[in-house]
């Protein structure tokens, strides 16, 4: 199932990172490349930059003077991943990694590079080897008649200490090392540089232009060196302190494989790991940026996907993929074991319950190789004290059949959709489950961060999971065993009656269920919760969450058709009947006494996840391009910053020489904040949408 590749070298090592000062390779093309690439060019790309490159209506020139000042003197790299990543328009990375290095081709002999014998790799990791010539402005370039000086500048790589499962979780206060900054997902940080009293003071540290495209990773940071994912399965090192690039690494997809967005990268040792849009997994060095390995996990042709993210305990990288669809025949999602230090497969665990297991008889019937769903599309957590690591699952999009009478010994639940799965890291075993919403007919995953806390329940400590669904209800459970504890109906939704408070099942309205009739449902299928965490403050056991307030109309699909779900509907985004124009929210739940601390309410729609830190502070941003800054402790609003696009990454902070930085990444979005869109068309978009690391700090 799965194909591992170890790379050596320092030669490889370099070109696989782009970095700078490798040893440069001379930039050649072939005729052939050419005719090639002006036959791919004319059928996608002329409609918008016109016949002779430089007079379309649609599209910036791909040559002249103005073009050449941008990619003359610089690696061809920079060239063949702008055609990659941006063209054909709607369907960036659609063609073939051979078409995109002949479209390459064709614009270098546009302006006037001449055609050589030996063809243009395809591989952006020998393009990092080659430089763009000039061009008319060659008194830009460095001479080719002398050496380059050489330059050898201290970086923070310099100081870089490797990570260790003790570090990730507890890392050191200037350090971000998860998704969630810790195994624990609490998007908690304990810096206090930055606090209530002078948040106001915060000033534009530095920002970092990243490759255009939805932009959802949260950037990584240890010893002074930030590490983003960009859009392109693109990955750059930089400086945390001042931006400067350090390294990037591009991955070359499979061809036919699409770019996608990716949420999370993990460190462990000396490595960083990564999921890739063709379903793969790549350990690189944080030095160089160079590959160590990379391991295919899935099948891109089959549906299969990686946006989540890898999750790295006890010697293994952990890491769920996504199946929209896939049927189960084909393996379905599934959540992936690997060795750290080589890549080998160790484990494959199934989200679907299989023939003859716990679950068999809960889809009512429909056959194994036929069932679908159960992504796993967040990274998971890890609790050192439990040895357990907690992956949230979503539904399935098959709902049809589960709506029809269930057979004798059969039931609709629909196992391990909308589930909590408890792993054991070494084997991939099953530890435990808890399913928190079966037969969601209504597209209301439950795939979300799993934190993990201490909490008093019923007068007894509790090790605790704590999760949320798109349907705004938390639930805690106990993290040895899945035992249900407790959970908190956050107030918007309409379908759960009754929660019982034993076992946690969820009664639903079920003359909801689609019936061939328009039916009013809260919330809208993006969620009022999503895959954007909130955080969570121990020393008040508090923990705030992003929403939104939504519903949505739910309606059968005209002559009979399948529609979004097998059940043949469709659904329309539609502001709550007792709305009142606000949209986003912040509320503040006390986990104690499971009362509401705090709520703030605004009109755009939230799209980023929390920050909470030990300044008293809340960081979050929302529709209207807007990063704002509340206090911890009643919500009120104390800064906030005009970004260049909308964020639906989360929020950082981390220190560098004992100053504090708070960091977000912007760009674009899926289709989380796209879904908001229609309630507020006052705020919008940027016509010529960005992807941008923005980073603030105190003056000095």
């Amino acid at each position: 199932m799965s194909k591992s590749f170890i790379y050596g070298g320092a030669i490889v090592s370099a070109l696989a990172a782009g970095q700078v000062g490798a040893q440069e390779v001379a930039l050649s093309f072939t005729a052939a490349q050419v005719a090639q690439g002006r036959a791919a060019y004319d059928a996608t790309c002329a409609t918008c930059h016109g016949a002779n490159l430089d007079d379309g209506p649609l599209a910036a020139p791909l040559k002249g003077d103005a073009f050449m000042r941008k990619y003359g003197g610089k690696p061809a790299r920079e060239l063949f991943d702008v055609l990659r990543t941006t063209m054909p328009t709607g369907n960036p990375g659609s063609l073939s990694a051979d078409t995109y290095a002949a479209l390459t081709a064709l614009v270098l002999a546009q302006n006037d590079v001449v055609a050589g014998n030996v063809p243009l790799p395809a591989d952006p990791q020998l393009l990092a080897a080659m430089q763009v010539p000039a061009g008319g402005f060659s008194f830009m370039a460095f001479s080719p008649y002398t050496a380059r000086p050489a330059v050898d500048r201290p970086t923070p790589l310099d100081e870089f200490e490797p990570v260790d499962d003790d570090a990730i979780a507890a890392p050191p206060p200037g350090d971000w090392l998860g998704w969630r900054r810790s195994y624990d997902a609490q998007g908690f940080s304990p810096l206090r540089e930055i606090d209530t009293r002078n948040v106001a003071d915060l000033r534009l540290a530095w920002s970092w232009t990243m490759p255009a495209g939805s932009a959802e990773g949260v950037p990584l940071v240890r010893d002074g060196t930030i590490f983003a994912q960009s859009y392109g399965d693109i990955v750059q090192a930089l400086d945390a302190k001042t931006g400067d690039l350090l390294w990037q690494y591009t991955h070359a997809l499979e061809d036919g494989a699409s770019p996608f967005h990716k949420r999370g990268l993990a460190l462990h040792g000396d490595r960083l790991y990564l999921g890739t849009s063709d379903v793969h997994v790549v350990a690189l060095d944080v030095a160089t940026g160079g590959v160590v390995w990379d391991t295919t996990v899935g099948d891109f042709r089959r549906r299969e996907g990686l946006n989540g993210g890898p999750l790295v305990a006890r010697g293994k990288v952990m890491v769920g993929t996504t199946g929209t669809g896939v049927a189960a025949q084909f393996g379905g999602p599934q959540i992936v074991g690997l060795d750290a230090e080589t890549g080998a497969e160790v484990w494959r665990l199934g989200t679907i319950a299989k023939p003859g297991e716990p679950g068999d008889n809960s889809w009512n019937g429909i056959p194994f190789t036929e069932r679908s769903g159960a992504s796993v599309w967040t990274p998971g957590s890890y609790d050192p004290d439990t040895g357990l690591a907690y992956f949230g699952t979503g539904n399935t999009y098959d709902t049809g059949p589960l709506l029809k009478p269930n057979a004798p010994g059969q039931t609709s639940d629909a196992l391990y959709t909308n589930s909590t799965l408890a792993v054991d890291p070494d084997t991939g075993e099953l530890v435990w489950h808890f399913q928190h919403f079966p037969n969601d007919q209504w597209d209301l995953d439950w795939a979300f961060e799993r934190q993990i806390m201490d909490l008093p329940v019923d007068g007894v400590t509790r090790r605790v999971v704590l999760t949320a669904g798109k349907i705004g209800i938390y639930d805690a459970v106990d993290a040895r065993t899945g035992e249900f504890l407790f959970s908190i109906d956050l107030g918007l939704n309409n379908i759960v009656t009754e929660i019982d408070p034993r076992t946690g099942e969820k009664h639903v309205n079920r003359s909801l269920y689609p019936d061939g009739t328009v039916q009013l449902v809260c919330p809208h299928g993006a969620g009022a919760k999503n895959f954007l965490p909130g955080a969570y403050i121990a020393s008040r056991r508090v923990v705030v969450v992003p929403l939104n307030e939504a519903c949505m109309d739910v309606f059968p699909v005209p002559g009979g058709g399948r529609g979004g779900l097998s059940s043949g509907v469709n659904w329309g985004i539609r502001p709550r009947p007792d709305g009142d124009g606000n949209y986003g929210r912040l509320q503040a739940i006390d986990l104690a006494t499971r009362e509401t601390v705090w709520t703030t309410r605004q009109r755009a729609p939230q799209t980023s996840g929390v920050l909470a830190t030990a300044g008293e502070l809340v960081f979050a941003a929302a529709f209207d391009r807007t990063l704002r800054a509340y206090d911890a402790r009643d919500g009120r609003g104390l800064w906030e910053a005009r970004l260049n696009d909308v964020s639906s990454s989360s929020p950082i902070s981390y220190a560098v020489d004992g100053k504090q930085y708070v960091a977000i990444v912007v760009g674009e979005g899926g289709f989380h904040a796209r879904s908001f869109a229609p309630l507020v068309p006052e705020y919008r978009s940027p016509p010529n949408r960005g992807a941008t690391l923005w980073v603030f700090a105190l003056p000095d």
